[in-house]
């Protein structure tokens, strides 16, 4: 499977802490699975009242809740809101979250020229995540000229910076020579980095070179390892990979039924590059095994069902 490059937004990984516009720090459960240090998770009623009061941390927090949350009073409109309320402060994880909305058109019209501006605002104060969403916009040409050196360019600030969506993409430029000449060691650097820090793109793009021998000794073990732990965290690409070393025993014991798990729940994410497996595990399983492997395959969507928009946010 080829290397993937991850799309615009794709980060919910750096902490509220890392960024210094914010003293108060109360979060909503349901977009804190995994809180800063030092924060609290508050009721949604405590952290509507800090927001009404102004304090950008929990205006955030409310614009994530509005975008994850299915309910009364949480739609992508107020998500909007929220975010622009605490943008038109400053606050620069509000600020790419207002990009990401208006580059998919979520509660807002598409307008990539709201989005650039966005951007802009939060990098000026050399934030990572908004180096790696104007790097995402240079590498595509979504908004601006496509110009691969420019996506480098702004790949290295945020891969400096700290940001893991950034590391992945700066070594996918090394690794297919793009904007930069090929250089499969600094590939494997930046991979590793990203994933040693639990990115699941580029956990699933450094198994990919282990599966190949490309800058490492082949081995099917640590690749299987590696996707594994990609697939825990909803890549669907990941978890197809781990269907096939499931299905035919490749760096692990085989296993059918957790393999047609897998690529079922890949499957009912959309990802439909599994078909061929899906089909031929269910030709091959009991009527039973099938009926437990989509059960199973229900709990494992919902287990990383947060992953496609929650990943593409600020908290």
């Amino acid at each position: 499977m080829k290397h993937t490059l991850s799309i615009l937004g794709v980060l919910l990984a750096a902490s509220a802490l890392s960024y210094g516009g914010s003293t108060e720090q109360c979060s909503v459960a349901i977009v804190s699975r995994n809180p800063a240090a030092g924060s609290q998770i508050c009721d949604p009623k405590t952290v509507a009242e800090l927001a009404r009061q102004g304090h950008v941390f929990e205006q955030n927090q409310l614009g994530l809740a509005s975008i994850l949350v299915v309910g009364s009073g949480f739609d992508a409109k107020s998500a909007v809101g929220w975010f622009e309320k605490a943008a038109q402060k400053g606050y620069a994880p509000a600020q790419v979250n207002l990009a990401v909305l208006y580059s998919n058109g979520w509660g807002v019209p598409q307008n990539y020229g709201a989005a650039l501006r966005w951007l802009h605002e939060a990098a000026d104060q050399h934030y990572a995540p908004a180096y790696f969403n104007l790097g995402e916009l240079y590498f595509r040409g979504t908004g601006v000229k496509q110009d691969y050196a420019e996506a480098l360019r702004y790949f290295q600030l945020g891969a400096d910076g700290g940001d893991t969506y950034a590391q992945t993409n700066l070594g996918y430029l090394y690794d297919r020579g793009l904007g930069v000449k090929p250089d499969i060691a600094a590939a494997m650097r930046w991979y590793r980095k990203a994933a040693d820090a639990g990115n699941p793109m580029a956990q699933s793009n450094l198994a990919d070179l282990y599966t190949k021998g490309e800058g490492v000794p082949r081995d099917e073990a640590e690749a299987f390892r590696l996707y594994q732990a990609a697939a825990a965290k909803g890549h669907t690409g990941a978890q197809i990979q781990l269907a096939y070393r499931l299905a035919l025993g490749v760096g692990t014991g085989k296993d059918q039924k957790s393999a047609l798990a897998w690529v079922t729940a890949a499957s009912a994410a959309g990802d439909n590059r599994g078909q061929e497996l899906l089909r031929t595990l269910r030709s091959q399983l009991s009527p039973s095994d099938v009926k437990r492997a989509s059960e199973s395959a229900v709990q494992l969507q919902a287990s990383t069902g947060l992953a496609g928009r929650s990943a593409m946010l600020q908290p």
